[in-house]
């Protein structure tokens, strides 16, 4: 094998799963856990440089592991710049076509890692290896939790004394409930400011339809997340052309096919995805760049990330061409990271250019290790736990 120009070989792939604990409980349609498990991906090239990436996971972190451990032997002594080329090579010759949304939210986690070596190579900020700035800041809500009125009025007054101008909570688990958390909401942030809800496919068109039209009426809701399946556009289309509601898609973004499906048949208004969905930063832009040609506004999705995966979405939508408001977030609710920096949108809704090399971020080794100790000591934090 050709060596590579200064030794720009991947030498070593460590994988390093890791609890963090929230704060609060999550809860919505789909969910109920106390914190979220990741696996950290640790890349070391030949020359002893090293870069940081983070996978997500859905139901399962073993799954993510496993699907780590089986591409590692296609990334062992390639270029960390022929990132394109092992990807291929990996998803035909390792047969993960055949399993693309493991494959992605895996995969990921490398490619971010890979994206941290190129640019502290470079000496560049990711964003300026993808394109660029194209805005000074990118501007996050706050995630306000499902939980008794007196503390969602404290989230609110804190979320409006920090400047957010966008609030975010789960819906599709009690309508009553839920309507009358809009309605402190709506009173406590005033008309000014937005609402975002998200029910996670939970509602039928019918029940979807009734709601939405009551509560755009009574509340005022900016958008709407995944309010019914998707498997089935009509379903988007009836109750987009029903309501007249702004709608998000999230769920349906499985990977790239799905993504241009969605574009090209616009069922809504917003994608809201990451690097997982798609597999790698560089299929996000060109998915950022595709929908900007016909239309559409995109946001970062979370489903729970650490400091790495949320510094790699700064980039991202630093860079993006038609990135909103409102990108989503699970800073303010962690009780520790594996990063030293404190992350912006825990505590504001702004957040400026990343100047640092790479990813800009310095990991924090004890915070590792306590967490790793954790994973090992109690297994995975679940995707839907006992309360």
């Amino acid at each position: 094998m050709t060596a590579a120009p200064n030794d720009t070989r991947i030498a070593e792939i460590e994988l390093i799963p890791v609890n963090i604990h929230y704060a609060h409980r999550e809860k919505s349609a789909i969910v109920s856990r106390s914190g979220i498990t990741e696996t950290l991906v640790k890349v070391t090239l030949e020359n002893g440089l090293v870069g940081w990436g983070e996978a997500t996971r859905c139901a399962d972190a073993g799954t993510i592991v496993a699907a780590l451990t089986a591409m590692r032997p296609f990334f062992i002594g390639r270029d960390v710049f022929q990132d394109e080329a092992v990807h291929r090579d990996l998803w035909i010759r390792g047969g993960w076509h055949l399993q693309p949304m493991t494959a992605n939210l895996a995969f990921a986690g490398i490619d971010m890692a890979l994206w941290d070596l190129k640019g502290k190579i470079a000496g560049r900020p990711i964003h300026d290896l993808i394109g660029g700035q194209m805005r000074e800041e990118v501007e996050y809500y706050y995630y306000l939790p499902l939980t008794n009125d007196a503390e969602l009025r404290a989230h609110c007054r804190d979320g409006i004394s920090r400047g957010f101008r966008v609030f975010y909570i789960k819906v599709g688990i009690n309508e009553a409930e839920e309507e009358d958390y809009l309605r402190l909401i709506r009173e406590e942030i005033g008309p000014g400011r937005q609402i975002r809800i998200d029910a996670n496919q939970a509602w039928s068109v019918p029940d979807a339809v009734r709601i939405l039209n009551r509560w755009q009426d009574t509340i005022g809701i900016d958008l709407i997340e995944a309010p019914v399946k998707i498997d089935d556009l009509s379903q988007m289309h009836d109750v987009r052309m029903r309501t007249g509601a702004s709608i998000s898609i999230n769920e349906g973004l499985w990977h790239e096919p799905d993504v241009q499906r969605i574009i090209h048949e616009r069922p809504g208004d917003f994608l809201c995805f990451s690097t997982y969905w798609v597999g790698s930063a560089r299929r996000l832009m060109t998915m950022a760049w595709l929908s900007h040609h016909r239309g559409w506004k995109i946001i970062k999705h979370t489903h729970g990330e650490l400091g790495l995966a949320a510094f790699m979405g700064q980039h991202l939508m630093l860079a993006a061409p038609n990135a909103d408001i409102g990108h989503q977030h699970t800073a303010a609710w962690m009780k520790s990271d594996v990063i030293q920096d404190d992350l912006p949108p825990a505590t504001t809704p702004k957040w400026g250019r990343i100047s640092a090399p790479g990813l800009g971020v310095e990991i924090d080794e004890r915070s590792i290790a306590a967490a790793f100790a954790d994973y090992q000591k109690n297994g995975p934090i679940l995707f839907n736990e006992d309360d």
